[in-house]
């Protein structure tokens, strides 16, 4: 076996099953499987293209997903070590880069014009099964590799217990041909096969036989039999980032490496016009400065090459430019916002689900109407857009925090000029992504800039003021949310309908222009959360206005849910007292048929102690939100001081389905609930005469430490397959804040920030 390529093929005269794909009826994924990975000892044994076997018994599992917080590096090790039987300490992971055997199908859902509720069925992300068929087809010809949608453990969890159980199955049946005994009668307890006549072999014994034995029949196991799933465990990530060893895209270091330091022009979708880089280039530390083109339809602008990432800062901001407005004229967010609402007045909208007769019930009832905003918003990670890019020989090496390794590779090919297979991608931690990562624009500015320095590596880096400045913004969105009460005072009819920018075929434009194509135009990402409320109203028509206004767009986490949360949870508030009822009542009289639904609000509202006394100057609300496979409910305990909101505590009630680690669904919602706090309160980007106005954390400002409130996290119970968790966190507590500002003023807040 080489080092960098183990290549797992038929096996003896009958051949050996292979897991690269996963073995699954729907998403079938056998046949031979080449991995990509670093570190490999010669000792080790390949089992499949997952799972690897070293002398001493432990197991090297290759990991696909990027970890960005969400812990999904110790997640798929303890699946891997449910099935093998093996103590978790003893599995070890490496990042597998951009092989393509380890392609997900979950990225390609988010654009495909299907609805659960359209086509009757859902699968474990909530998605419809209609568009399998695409989905599959597109994943199986181009093994595209996405951490998105919450998706890493949901994609993960028949795959890897089937690598692993499939490796467990060939270990087992090693030991029964060596030991010319019946496979029935052995064990496995803690990587160790034995049997009751004494006879006990290791992993690592066992294994380079176990290379060449068939697995046999291979079962996952059941929920009553997990030793590990279910329980906390350490992070797997945590010693190296307190001990400072952890590798980030901005810790890379390299021999004769230099540093660059990107300025594009700060109107949106501007470029340089006259450029003098004289007085730039002769500062002390400086080498070149490399001229970048717009990255789909973005800003163009230059980076400047130094010894330091300071010498080349410095530089850039020296350069002497005159910038240029975009074609069309200047963007201007307070048009914008006129635009859509417009929009939603007179144009007709893709209609994503309809049931009854909504124009009926509003003529004979009493209407209830709200118009709903929310502005656009920056991902601000910690670690800034980075990108460490070697090109020498005809072959490219990258190191890059990004959440689409495919992707990076592809857009250094595409700017090298060379074949995908002169692309090596180094997949690092990343410091933050929630879904800007999903972006290769910083990877293609770096292979453009390492392409002009003659064989050296590069790291090119973007300031905080380029980063606020040049992002891909979750959508400004606009919606119309109508209801029709009866006589009798009932809830008989709701409407809702927005308008925003399409945020899926902006992306696959950027990111895989070939299948920019097929994609759907319809809005449905940035409408999601709108249109599959589960609450039973009988006539109901849910439409969205896809936009193209000029900024540019992406996904921000939890996508569409983040706003239309808001707009939804908010309205059902005022439904609620309208109709002169409790909100968790009227939520609950409404959930009849959604049992799990019911169970989630159910258990926020007992353990928020909803409906008891609350200290003086203190009220609550309630939000359930379903995204990503996943129910969330949340109960946010609000006050107001000097007139700011205060949020003291959040109640957070989860149903997402099997629970792999306890302790990381926590921490995710304490995390989801910070993220989502921060926007709330203070997120949003202005952009005036083409500029964004905020251009740091100053006027960008972030959650501080002491207005953290106290995050509780209860679990509902379940053995349904995963659903998403470093998402479904987020889309509630907007709504649950701005709910709890109701009942403590009697003022409703209808738009995002709830502050200024």
């Amino acid at each position: 076996m080489r080092r960098r390529a183990l290549l797992f093929s038929a096996l003896g005269g009958a051949g050996a099953l292979v897991v690269g794909w996963a073995v699954l009826p729907a998403r079938s994924r056998l046949g031979s499987a080449r991995l990509l990975v670093e570190g490999e000892s010669e000792s080790d044994v390949a089992l499949n293209g997952w799972i690897r076997i070293a002398s001493d018994g432990s197991v090297v599992l290759a990991m696909p997903r990027s970890e960005m917080g969400q812990g999904v590096h110790t997640a798929l090790p303890m699946l891997a070590a449910e099935e093998l039987d093996l103590p978790l300490k003893l599995v070890r992971i490496e990042q597998a880069g951009a092989d393509t055997i380890y392609g997900n199908v979950a990225m390609l859902v988010a654009g495909l014009p299907f609805h659960p509720r359209q086509a009757g069925a859902e699968d474990g992300f909530g998605r419809a099964r209609a568009s399998r068929w695409l989905m599959g087809k597109l994943a199986r010809e181009l093994g595209i590799n996405a951490t998105r949608d919450s998706s890493s453990v949901a994609d993960a969890w028949d795959v890897v217990r089937m690598a692993a159980a499939t490796a467990r199955a060939s270990l087992l049946g090693a030991a029964s041909l060596q030991w010319k005994l019946p496979v029935e009668e052995l064990s496995v307890r803690d990587g160790v096969i034995s049997h009751p006549s004494g006879r006990s072999a290791g992993y690592g014994q066992l294994a380079r036989f176990a290379a060449a034995t068939p697995p046999g029949v291979v079962t996952l196991k059941e929920h009553k039999e997990f030793r590990l799933v279910g329980r906390s465990a350490p992070r797997f990530d945590i010693p190296s980032k307190v001990d400072g060893s952890a590798r980030f895209g901005v810790d890379v270091r390299l021999p004769q490496m230099r540093y660059a330091v990107v300025r594009l022009c700060p109107m949106l979708g501007g470029a340089p016009g006259r450029v003098d880089a004289d007085a730039a280039l002769t500062m002390s530390g400086v080498e070149r400065l490399v001229m970048l083109p717009g990255y789909a339809g973005s800003s163009a602008g230059f980076a400047v090459v130094g010894k330091t990432s300071w010498h080349a800062r410095q530089a850039a901001l020296a350069v002497d430019v005159e910038w240029q407005q975009r074609p069309g004229g200047a963007l201007d967010s307070r048009r914008i916002e006129a635009q859509l609402e417009a929009a939603v007045r007179s144009q007709a909208g893709h209609v994503f689900y309809e049931r009854g007769d909504v124009a009926a019930a509003e003529s004979s009832g009493r209407p209830v109407e709200a118009w709903y905003r929310a502005p656009y918003l920056a991902h601000a990670t910690m670690e800034p857009m980075n990108c460490t890019a070697q090109v020498r020989g005809g072959k490219v090496e990258l190191w890059a925090p990004t959440q689409v390794p495919q992707m990076a590779r592809a857009a250094a090919a595409r700017v090298a000029g060379v074949a995908l297979d002169d692309v090596t991608v180094h997949v690092t931690l990343l410091g933050g992504g929630f879904g800007r990562r999903l972006e290769v624009d910083f990877v293609a500015q770096a292979v453009r800039v390492a392409m002009d320095c003659a064989g050296l590596p590069v790291q090119l880096v973007w300031p905080r003021e380029e980063d606020q400045g040049h992002d891909f913004y979750r959508p400004m969105q606009v919606a119309m949310l109508r209801a029709a009460l009866d006589k009798n005072g009932k809830v008989s009819s709701l409407r809702i309908k927005s308008a925003g920018d399409a945020i899926s075929p902006r992306w696959l434009a950027r990111a895989m222009p070939a299948l920019s194509g097929p994609v759907d135009t319809s809005g449905k990402t940035t409408s999601e959360g709108l249109f599959e409320l589960p609450y039973a109203f009988a006539d109901q028509k849910m439409e969205h206005v896809a936009t193209r206004v000029g900024v540019p767009v992406g996904f921000w986490r939890s996508g569409g849910h983040s706003q239309n949360a808001f707009f939804s949870e908010s309205f059902v508030d005022e439904l609620a007292s309208e109709s002169g009822q409790d909100p968790v009542g009227f939520r609950l009289a409404l959930l009849a048929h959604a049992p799990r639904h019911k169970a989630v609000l159910s258990l926020a509202a007992e353990k928020s102690g909803w409906g008891s006394r609350l200290p003086a100057g203190r009220a609550q609300g309630v939000a359930l939100h379903e995204s990503f496979g996943s129910i969330v409910a949340q109960v946010a305990e609000v006050s107001l001081s000097g007139g700011m909101p205060r949020v003291h505590r959040v109640t957070c009630a989860v149903d997402c389905g099997t629970v792999i680690n306890p302790g990381i669904v926590a921490q995710q919602m304490e995390s989801s609930v910070v993220f989502a706090l921060t926007a709330a309160l203070h997120g949003r980007i202005d952009i005036r005469e083409g500029v964004v106005q905020q251009t740091n954390f100053p006027t960008y400002p972030l959650l501080k430490l002491a207005q953290a409130p106290l995050v509780e996290t209860w679990l509902v119970a379940s053995q349904l397959a995963p659903g998403g968790v470093g998402e479904p966190g987020v889309p509630p507590l907007a709504p649950a804040v701005a709910n709890a500002l109701y009942a403590l003023t009697g003022k409703r807040h209808r738009s995002l920030p709830l502050v200024g």
